[in-house]
This record gives structure tokens, sequence and C-alpha cells, in this order.
């Protein structure tokens, strides 16, 4: 092969890697491809490290892609032709229970792989694009309504979809700082008299302010023990939305212990958050122990967290294995720390549940707003909830006694 095929050949390797790249979530654009085009001119790209390296210096943007970016690299450049990517990847997807455990991203790349095409074609103008728009609306009426473990693997695909365009817009709370303002409502007097000095001693203009508003912080407990485990797995995305898109969000996972998943919900890339959150979590799908898990966070957290006004999200069933010892008790404490305890059921989707359970019936008192979470409707108004005024503070069995 002479030089000008052999350049051609490899810019349009180049072109298809980016491709792959983009489906697996990489952000690679246009740019990307002609900057590693043009590094691959200057460097020997018959040295696999160094030609990694190279694609690797200006095809990378974040950090927490490296992994998944290096699994591409490994995939790709071993054997471009897209009829061994599948067969491929099924090895490193589909491990045995012995094996070492996949690295974060390698079902995302898979499923980039196993659709991967030598050419990517737009559609002839004698074949026009059809869109089938049968039963759509249905369809998402339904999607809307399915409760999370009766969902099948494309619907939870959905879901996870839908959940992540969810917005919360949390109501915002005066607080004792000001900043200026054109028809704020008081006077900065220190401000004004500054502004004069620059006049000797004139006053031109009179400088107001209004109070600073801001959301109060978010602080989520959520239950990852067996009764709770799929709802928990798809109420993580929920929350990975909510922990990238606001400030002052904290999330912690509990089941036999209290774990803080803030930091590792921080990272943008949900798989890798994700992997990060199983391997720092060694209980999930395991026993309850609520008022333990509550002790632990009242002791050593609900004073860092919880302060200007904190809104609380308290996601479990109320079964508590240890039978609600000390239950009672750190609820009271959560709910005096608290301006807001809202605690979010599954079980609440039942016409005829009633809180029988010793743990329930702890909870009950010290709560202030009980709504179900075992959909995407739930879900959407626990966000229209939290983006209205809190309501006054009631007693849980008059809320309760308003339910039945």
């Amino acid at each position: 092969m002479n030089a000008p095929a052999a350049h051609g050949v490899l810019a349009s390797n180049v072109m298809h890697f980016a491709r792959l790249l983009r489906r697996a979530g990489l952000p690679v654009g246009p740019g990307e491809v002609v900057a590693a085009a043009t590094a691959l001119a200057h460097v020997d790209i018959t040295d696999r490290r160094v030609m990694h390296a190279a694609l690797r210096a200006v095809m990378l943007r974040r950090h927490e892609h490296a992994a998944l970016f290096d699994q591409a690299f490994s995939v790709f450049w071993r054997n471009p032709e897209a009829a061994t990517f599948e067969a491929l990847l099924a090895q490193m997807d589909g491990r045995a229970p012995s094996q070492e455990r996949a690295p974060p991203g390698a079902r995302r790349l898979a499923e980039a792989m196993a659709t991967a095409k030598p050419r990517d074609r737009p559609p002839t103008p004698d074949q026009p694009q059809q869109i089938d728009a049968i039963l759509t609306a249905s369809g998402q009426e339904r999607l809307e309504t399915l409760d999370f473990e009766a969902m099948s693997a494309a619907e939870i695909a959905e879901t996870k979809a839908e959940i992540g365009r969810l917005s919360l817009p949390l109501d915002e709370r005066r607080t004792r700082r000001f900043r200026v303002a054109a028809r704020g409502s008081r006077v900065d007097l220190k401000r004004t008299m500054r502004e004069a000095l620059r006049h000797s001693g004139e006053i031109f203009d009179i400088t107001r302010r209004v109070p600073v508003t801001k959301p109060p912080p978010l602080v989520v407990l959520c239950d990852i023990s067996g009764s709770m485990a799929r709802y928990a797995q798809i109420l993580l995305h929920f929350l990975h939305a909510v922990a990238n898109d606001r400030d002052r969000v904290t999330v912690f996972l509990f089941g036999t212990r209290l774990t803080n998943i803030t930091r590792q919900l921080a990272r943008r890339d949900p798989e890798i958050a994700f992997a990060h959150v199983a391997s720092l979590v060694p209980d999930w799908s395991g026993g309850t122990r609520i008022g333990e898990a509550l002790g632990e966070f009242n002791r050593l957290w609900s004073r860092r967290v919880l302060a200007q006004g904190a809104v609380v999200l308290l996601v479990t069933d109320g079964l508590d294995r240890d039978g609600a010892v000390g239950l009672a008790e750190n609820m009271a404490r959560l709910h005096r720390s608290a301006r807001r305890v809202i605690w979010l059921n599954p079980l609440l989707r039942y016409d005829g549940f009633a809180p029988k359970s010793q743990g329930a019936r702890a909870m009950l008192p010290y709560v202030d707003e009980f709504r179900p979470v075992h959909n995407l409707a739930s879900l959407r108004g626990l966000v229209t909830a939290l983006s209205s005024a809190a309501p006054p503070r009631l007693q849980a069995a008059a809320l309760w006694e308003g339910r039945t």
C-alpha cells in the first residue's frame, strides 16, 4: 500500500474510532478528530504505546473518561473490523462470576461496538426516512405509571433517560445576606456613603439592596436493603442528576451501616459514579438498621449538613431488622434539626397500605410529608412538591387521617 492510501485508511479509522467514542458517551467532536489525525502524522504509529498516548492527549477531555477511552482503544485498534466488535466486547461484558469485574463503562462500550458499522451513510433520496409514531403517547403514559419493580430492562433504560431530564428547582429561601439592586427595598447606607466620597461628599445616587435568596440544602437518606434494592437502583439515577445539577446536595445510603456517597455522585459520568458507589457500599441488598443508621447520621453529620433550613428525603419502606430500636428518638432529633422531613415509601402505592410495622409506626409521628416513590409519575410529583413552598408542619397522625 502506498503512502497516500495508507494515510487515507488511517484517517478513516480515526474517524470511526471517534464515532465509537461518541456512541459510548464521550464528548468527541470534529475538532478532536482533526487533532488526532494531525497528532498521528507526527508520531510513530507502529509503536502502540506512542499511538495510544497521542490519541489520549488530544481526544480525552475529562480524567474520569480515561478508563472508558483505554477500553475503546484496546478493542478498536486490536481489530477495527466491525464484524468482530460484538465478540470482543462479549468477553469483556459477559464475564463469569469468578472473573475480574468489568471496568466502568464496559456495558455502554459493548452496546456502542455492537451497533457500530464500517460506514455511516445518510438515507438516499429514493429511500426516505419513515418514523413510526404508532402508540407513542400511550407507551409514554404506561411508562409514567409502571412500577419500577415490574419494568423490563428496556423500560428501565427508558426510565433512566427520562429521570436524567428531570430538573429540581427547589423553592428558594430568604437568607441574611443582601445584594445590590436598582429597586431594592432597603437603602445600603455604607455603599451610598462610599460612593459619595468619590464625589467630594456629594450624594448623587442612593444605593439600594435586596435579600439574597437561595434553595435550601437537600439531604437524602436512602435505604438499600433487599426490599428496596430495585427502587434504590433507579433512584440513584435521580439523585445523580440532582447532585450534578444543584449545589448543597448530600446523599447517604444505609442498610446495616451509613455511607456518604456525595463525592462519588459528583462525577459527571453516571456509570463511573455508580462504579465508585458500588466499591464503597458493602451492604447493598442486605438487612436494614434504620435506627442505628439515623443515630450515626445525627452524631456525625447532622450539624454539618442540616444548617440553613435543610430538606431531608428519607427513602425507605420502614422495615427495620432491629425492631425499631432507637428509631423514634433518632427520628425526633432529625425532625427537630431539619426544616422539612419527607418520607418516600414505595409501599404507599398500595391503597390498603397501613403503617403496621414497628419501624413505620416509630417514624410516622416525625415526618412532615409522606409520598410514594415507585414510578416516574411519583418522581415528577416529588419534584413539584420540592419546587413549591413548604406547607406548615403538621402532626403526621393528622396527615395520615387525612389520607385515609
